[in-house]
């Protein structure tokens, strides 16, 4: 089945309270003692649901019933808007990899808001992941922030700026190092206005250079925002065991999965080590085992966020982890 049918068709299938209740007795499991508490927040498990699944904000409370801790959702912008033409999803089985370029194809911040008002299980935390419209240019683009910023204040615990994804023309531009201060400041200015702030946390590309990189600590630390996001998916092509004729064939977008871990990792690992453990690190990026999850931790993420390894493995993924957790508490 083309991908993307067989995501809206699962959605379907979740959102069926019939469904629902059995995904919840299959994979019911405990994880009692697996708190954490980052950016001020509590965690009920450091394993959530990177951005990209729910954009809409359709089936968060299914998806908590997992075993999620915690449920990103978007990315979602100002307007309303289709995203790239279809085929935009593509799987790449031998890798265990897809390859995207939905252009950040979403109802708009205000709907998202309306249906994240019918949260039922307040213990699961969401996050709102949110970017510019395709047709706001760059030098607009802080406006399109901080209208998905008070679209969704009320109804999310934090938030992401994404500025890394590869799908939306010139948007990695924005992670330049002044384009990007000046968006996390007017961010920050407008959160600092509220009775309780929210945390914002800037989601970058596993592409970054190390001196790159630097910058980013720089922005962190100088922006006082609350942490990062490592990683986003990457532009490479490197190491594929798929044909090159197919992977030519597919064409520009940005590839996650397993093939990203290694890079995810050290991205990680760099920005912990590089900033003296100054800011909290969420990890994300080829996490299709428990070992993966392990791995993203050691290296000091605080917190580890699945997507296309949900995908692939399921949501016994989930319960494989919060196991290897306890084991390692024990």
């Amino acid at each position: 089945m083309d991908p993307e049918k067989a995501h809206h068709l699962t959605f379907k299938l979740i959102k069926s309270p019939f469904t629902a209740l059995f995904l919840r007795f299959l994979y019911k499991h405990d994880i009692s003692g697996l708190e954490r508490k980052v950016f001020g927040l509590k965690f009920k498990s450091p394993v959530g649901l990177a951005a990209g699944l729910d954009k809409d904000a359709i089936a968060f409370n299914q998806l908590g019933d997992l075993g999620f801790g915690f449920i990103e959702i978007g990315t979602v912008t100002p307007l309303a808007q289709t995203g790239n033409d279809k085929p935009r999803l593509f799987r790449l089985i031998e890798d265990h990899a897809l390859i995207n370029r939905m252009g950040f194809n979403n109802h708009g911040a205000a709907a998202a808001a309306v249906r994240l008002q019918k949260r039922k299980d307040p213990s699961v935390l969401i996050g709102g992941n949110i970017g510019k419209n395709k047709v706001t240019p760059n030098e607009l683009a802080t406006d399109d922030y901080v209208k998905c910023f008070h679209a969704l204040f009320d109804v999310v615990d934090y938030f992401v700026v994404n500025v890394s994804s590869p799908n939306t023309p010139g948007l990695r531009e924005l992670q330049d190092k002044e384009p990007l201060k000046k968006l996390l400041d007017t961010l920050m200015a407008e959160n600092k206005k509220a009775i309780q702030q929210k945390p914002i946390l800037l989601k970058i590309a596993p592409d970054l250079s190390d001196s790159q990189l630097d910058d980013i600590i720089w922005i962190v630390k100088s922006s006082g925002i609350a942490g990062v996001i490592a990683t986003n998916t990457t532009l490479s092509r490197e190491g594929l065991k798929t044909r090159k004729s197919a992977i030519d064939a597919i064409g520009a977008g940005g590839l996650s999965g397993l093939p990203l871990t290694k890079r995810s990792t050290e991205v990680i690992r760099y920005l912990k080590q590089n900033s003296d453990n100054a800011f909290p690190i969420i990890g994300v990026g080829g996490i299709h085992s428990a070992k993966d999850a392990m791995e993203k931790l050691d290296a000091g993420a605080d917190l580890i966020q699945l997507y296309t390894g949900f995908i692939y493995e399921g949501p016994s993924l989930i319960k494989q982890i919060h196991q290897a957790l306890k084991k390692k508490t024990a």
